[in-house]
């Protein structure tokens, strides 16, 4: 036994002799490794994100009426698609190359790593890197289609959606994440809850605003008429799926996963994530029960919404009692902005100035209680920077929009409904109008 023992144990050291030339041949370097896990967390985050655009057309198809059901599914895949088409054309570049400080990048199409190519300087695959970024310029367009639904003009919505995923959503992004001169004053947003959801409220709130309210929304002597939506199911579906996408959101815009460090953050963050939702949603419930003696639904599904974009700025940094706070918070702006809304006379079909506006810039501005390394004063830099110059320019659009082509359909279209009067296809024609042919 001895002598085996000796025998093996020579032999042992034989095979960790070689070991070192073997791993040389059979396994990749570090720093191959890094690339390759670095480029799977763009690639799963990106198709996680994509799948929030089936949220998106789910939750609107769910909050409008049964009319206007196929339209929101049609404008929600246009508009996916133009973004992907527009951020590739021009949004890239005009994002990330050559801001170096200043206000935008250049223009021009984006050009990816050639077949079977690296990008080990970068860390990873070019490609997988346009791809998580133009699922993100697509959420932005998604924001403004819900907020404007039943009334506004196909063909307007998209040449608007042109505009935004092309150049507008891109300035702004430059502005930090393209290394621009809000990045160089040290403004902190993590994932979004400004450069994407507050650029696509900004957005919303300025069409919203000059097309005007649904006809038959509001009465004379100020009195809201409910106009309840097609489909409840649809509505939580759609927001199961975009809080399951939210995931990649937030987990993938940790940008790395090469080290253990960094799994462990995107861990973290999909935690931080989970929890402000849930804190959202359960602050909706009970303020709603206080309130109004009755559970919204609408209000729950908008409320996890709302927690979402709230932790979007910064989802690593915060303990889990901070980011159910932080959520909460978000939950009750819902609350409370959906009838201050309604006074104003801006009519949002499924809540999204409040979910993606206001709770954006809630997030935002919140960041310096757990990063300490952001400034509150940065802080609201960005956020009037990018409200203003958001605001503004989509202003100019509509405007210029509404003169070439319109921007509402006619009374008799909207009372007939968008599904048969613009595109000519109902959603549920057994139980629409549609039913009278059958």
């Amino acid at each position: 036994m001895k002598r085996a023992s000796t025998l093996l144990t020579a032999g042992s050291l034989l095979a960790l002799s070689a070991a070192p030339a073997l791993a040389e041949e059979k396994y990749a370097l570090a720093v191959d490794t890094a690339y390759i896990f670095n480029t799977l967390l763009f690639l799963i985050g990106g198709f996680l994100v994509m799948w929030m655009a089936a949220g998106f057309a789910m939750l609107e198809a769910g909050l409008v009426r049964t009319k206007n059901v196929s339209m929101q599914c049609l404008k929600n895949i246009a508009l996916y698609s133009i973004a992907g088409l527009m951020f590739w054309i021009t949004g890239y570049n005009l994002m990330y190359t050559g801001v170096d400080g200043g206000f935008m990048g250049s223009f021009g199409p984006y050009s990816f790593d050639p077949v079977g190519g690296n990008a080990l300087d970068a860390g990873y695959s070019t490609a997988s890197d346009w791809f998580f970024q133009m699922v993100f310029c697509a959420t932005t367009a998604s924001i403004v289609s819900g907020t404007m639904a039943e009334r506004i003009k196909l063909w307007a919505f998209l040449i608007f959606v042109v505009v935004l995923t092309g150049v507008l959503y891109p300035i702004t992004g430059s502005w930090q994440w393209g290394a621009g001169w809000l990045s160089e004053m040290g403004f902190a947003d993590f994932a979004g809850s400004s450069l994407v959801h507050s650029v696509g409220g900004w957005a919303a709130l300025s069409g919203a605003i000059i097309l005007g309210a649904r006809k038959g929304k509001y009465g004379k002597n100020g009195q809201v008429y409910v106009m309840p939506g097609s489909s409840m199911p649809l509505a939580t579906l759609g927001t199961f799926i975009l809080w399951l996408g939210w995931f990649g959101f937030n987990g993938a815009s940790q940008l790395a996963m090469g080290t253990i460090g960094d799994v462990t953050d995107i861990s973290r963050i999909f935690a931080n994530t989970n929890m402000a939702a849930a804190g959202g949603v359960v602050v909706t419930i009970g303020l709603t029960q206080l309130l109004y003696k009755k559970v919204d639904v609408t209000m729950a599904l908008n409320g996890a919404l709302a927690g979402l974009v709230s932790i979007t700025a910064e989802p690593l940094a915060p303990s889990v009692l901070q980011s159910v706070l932080i959520g909460g918070v978000g939950g009750a702006i819902v609350v409370f902005a959906v009838p201050m809304l309604d006074k104003l006379k801006i009519d949002d079909v499924v809540g999204a100035i409040p979910v993606h506006l206001l709770a954006g810039i809630w997030g935002t501005l919140i960041v310096p209680l757990s990063n300490s390394d952001a400034s509150y004063v940065t802080q609201f830099i960005g956020v009037a920077a990018i409200g203003i110059f958001t605001f503004v320019a989509s202003t100019i659009v509509w405007y210029a929009i509404q003169l070439l082509v319109g921007l509402r359909v006619t009374e008799e279209d909207e009372a007939m409904g968008l599904d048969k009067a613009e595109i000519g296809v109902e959603a549920y024609p057994e139980f629409g109008t549609g039913s009278q042919r059958l």
